[in-house]
């Protein structure tokens, strides 16, 4: 697919870039993502309003005339089919997936249940419940999954809650904080080698996907700290030679198809050192637009300016149901 970059900012009418909410991922949304993407927007001349759903309600939008927004919220209440389903109730064209891809994607243990039933490759999991906690229950988690061993919230994004355990010792503590965030535990088994990333933009059978960004942060851990506050983290495009690039974009294409995803979104993929066997970690249906993001990243390295793909991501704004934008 050929993206059509050319695009009328008449013809988006008036714009609200949704931003900030209630998640634990606010600030992030609010000083970083929601800003720039409103920034771009105007600076194409775009009618383009930023609007924090969490200070006004969404009526406001069908009330002042809105015609599509864009959603820059990360999180619950952003990208987890809650807010898309209010658009839908309203009318008003949003961009990114679905009320259902939104609601499965933000689910990282139901995203990894389609994905294994569709035959690919996600790294081995346990399930622990929060009301279900206990000495023994964490302790048997690296029986079966190994050392070390990740502990995350499952419904959670920016590496909030997680843990990389190393020893038994640590399996509890770790459990309890990803117990805060949620009524759920995702254990998950511990892929040795590079952490990638690879964004897709359109949909079904017409979806492209873009280059593969290999991440290397200080000591391997690519934290909430190195994803937005530090310049020391590396972002790597045309590391991995032509068949395994082709490979993870392949599985990228998959994933996104199997959730049933649009408009745009990001997959984390880790790449095995041992055989380089690559494996899904997550689908983000509402990548971070920041200054160290990686959607834009791998955009500018298919030469697609920021303010290109802002414009082209808020053109392809729809509901449920509604046939896409043609595509050139």
């Amino acid at each position: 697919m050929k993206l059509d970059l050319n695009i009328d900012p008449k013809s988006l009418g008036k714009v609200a870039v949704l931003m900030g909410g209630d998640s634990a991922e606010r600030e992030v949304s609010l000083t970083m993502s929601g800003p720039g993407v409103l920034k771009a927007l105007r600076g194409q001349g775009v009618d383009a309003h930023g609007f924090d759903p969490s200070e006004r309600p969404l009526q406001v939008l069908k009330d002042e005339g809105f015609d599509r927004c864009f959603i820059a919220l990360h999180g619950r209440h952003g990208e987890d089919g809650t807010v898309q389903g209010a658009l839908e109730l309203l009318g008003i064209p949003y961009t990114g997936s679905g009320v259902m891809a939104s609601s499965i994607a933000i689910d990282k243990i139901m995203t990894k249940r389609l994905w294994l039933a569709d035959g690919l490759a996600t790294p081995r999991y346990v399930k622990l419940k929060k009301s279900a906690i206990s000495r023994e229950n964490c302790m048997a988690i690296p029986d079966q999954l190994g050392l070390p061993v990740f502990v995350k919230p499952p419904h959670e994004g920016s590496t909030i809650g997680i843990s990389k355990v190393e020893g038994y010792s640590q399996m509890q503590e770790a459990v309890e904080l990803a117990a805060r965030y949620d009524d759920e535990i995702l254990c998950e088994e511990f892929i040795d080698g590079p952490e990638l990333t690879c964004p897709v933009l359109g949909e079904g059978d017409t979806a492209v996907a873009l280059p593969v960004v290999q991440i290397e942060a200080v000591g391997g851990n690519y934290d909430y700290q190195n994803k937005y506050f530090t310049d020391t983290t590396r972002y790597l495009t045309d590391t991995l030679g032509i068949e395994l690039e082709r490979e993870v974009r392949e599985l990228t294409l998959a994933a996104y198809r199997s959730l049933g995803c649009r408009g745009w979104a990001r997959a984390d993929v880790m790449l095995r050192k041992r055989d380089n066997k690559p494996f899904l970690l997550e689908m983000n249906t509402s990548p971070g637009m920041t200054s160290h993001s990686l959607v834009p990243i791998s955009a500018k390295a298919a030469g697609i300016s920021y303010e290109q793909l802002c414009m082209w991501v808020l053109s392809q704004a729809r509901l449920d149901g509604q046939v896409p934008a043609k595509q050139a």
